[in-house]
């Protein structure tokens, strides 16, 4: 494994007044956009670190402790959630962040930040609610986000929303790269737009350096720890991950160096590798592209044609085949077909009575509902509040109202 180099000195800014030195394309705090509400600064957290906390003390960050990615909650308490796939995805992008000089407190809170928006049993609810919306602009996981930290959360006197700064807002929205133009047959998702028309948010440029860390950081995460959930899971073995070019190496170097190792060690060990890996081959492309790039400051990576933080080709290769096989062995997996089936089930049921009948929402909704001039408006409520379920309440839900004898009938 080829060793990364440190980020020259030279690009280097003079340290900030608690020590830390930056990159000079880092995305300093002190030079923020600022909030769409205004608020005092504090004297005790920096801008975005106040981001994180307010994204770690949501109610939304909280749920995602029972939201799945692949399994359903009670499958099994060993496989990853919505709340722990984030904190490791945190995890990465600030050990990147650290070691490219970038604002680590940034890249942290669009990592814990980037999955708020997800439905109740992963991308089967996703597409549940967006055929349920589509005459209404669907639904995107990152635009319910978006609708998360500027409308859902309730919790602050002064504000909808987290309220959170320009440079966290846009590189949640933009963590996978510019939003303008839109892909061939697609338009602006609804929040997004709105808020952009509101608070521009330079939707045709390259997200910040801290953006583009936290969302290659999901990635790194989500290809080697669903291998992890999968061999947990009896949905493959090892021996059918052995001919792919990125885990095959590190699966034999790390059954020669400890022989007879026990399967749950193994594994671990393999999957951490593959994040080394993944992660040397990251900064080291990264580096190479700052500099044939002239990457100098935070504006020369909005400016640049190309994202600056990425993989290299071959790594590139290596993951979209490592995909294909997660996809094929994985995801459509029949035991895993089955529950994303009925999940698909739980949540057209829920959306078709609340609907049809929003008397049987919380008095709360209910009035949020009643607020709503048209169709769409409500409906869109509607997803709002079941996009916002853990995927055992969308459960107990579903059974308290259309499953006569269920032991939630009296919840």
């Amino acid at each position: 494994m080829t060793e990364a180099k440190p980020v020259r000195t030279l690009s280097m800014t003079p340290p900030s007044p608690d020590g830390r030195v930056w990159a000079s394309f880092a995305t300093r705090p002190d030079a923020s956009r600022g909030r769409r509400i205004r608020e005092p600064e504090s004297p005790t957290r920096s801008p975005f670190q106040r981001d994180r906390d307010r994204v770690i003390h949501a109610g939304a960050f909280r749920r995602l402790q029972y939201k799945t990615q692949v399994f359903v909650y009670h499958e099994g308490d060993y496989f990853r959630t919505r709340l722990t796939h984030s904190l490791e995805v945190a995890q990465i992008a600030r050990s990147i962040s650290r070691f490219l000089g970038l604002e680590e407190d940034l890249a942290e809170a669009v990592a814990l930040a980037h999955d708020l928006g997800h439905t109740p049993f992963g991308h089967a609810g996703e597409d549940a609610l967006g055929e349920c919306l589509a005459a209404f602009g669907g639904f995107d996981h990152n635009d319910q986000s978006l609708r998360i930290v500027t409308r859902l959360e309730r919790r602050y006197a002064g504000f909808d929303g987290l309220n959170l700064t320009w440079e966290a807002v846009e590189g949640l929205v933009k963590h996978n790269g510019p939003l303008v133009p839109p892909r061939p047959g697609r338009t602006l998702p609804q929040t997004i737009a709105a808020v952009d028309a509101e608070w521009p948010l330079d939707l045709a440029a390259q997200p910040s350096a801290e953006a583009q860390v936290a969302a290659l950081s999901d990635d790194i995460a989500y290809n080697n720890h669903d291998i992890d959930d999968g061999l947990r899971a009896g949905l493959f073995t090892l021996d059918d991950l052995i001919e792919l070019p990125l885990v095959g190496p590190v699966a034999r170097d790390v059954l020669d160096a400890h022989p007879g190792l026990e399967l749950s060690r193994l594994v671990h060990e393999i999957v951490r590798r593959m994040i080394d890996a993944m992660v040397t081959d990251l900064l080291t492309e990264t580096r190479a592209r700052i500099a044939a790039d002239g990457i100098e400051t935070a504006d020369d990576v909005r400016a640049a044609g190309r994202a600056v933080v990425a993989f290299s080709e071959t790594m590139r290769d290596h993951d979209r085949r490592l995909r294909t096989f997660l996809r094929q062995r994985m995801y459509r997996h029949y035991k895993v077909n089955r529950m994303t089936s009925k999940a698909r089930r739980v949540v057209n049921d829920l959306y078709g009575l609340f609907t049809a009948e929003p008397e049987c929402l919380p008095p709360d909704w209910q009035a949020r509902v009643a607020a709503q001039a048209g169709e769409a408006g409500r409906a869109r409520v509607v997803a709002d509040y079941i996009a916002g379920m853990t995927d055992r309440f969308a459960l107990a839900e579903h059974g308290r109202l259309f499953v006569m004898n269920s032991p939630d009938l009296r919840a």
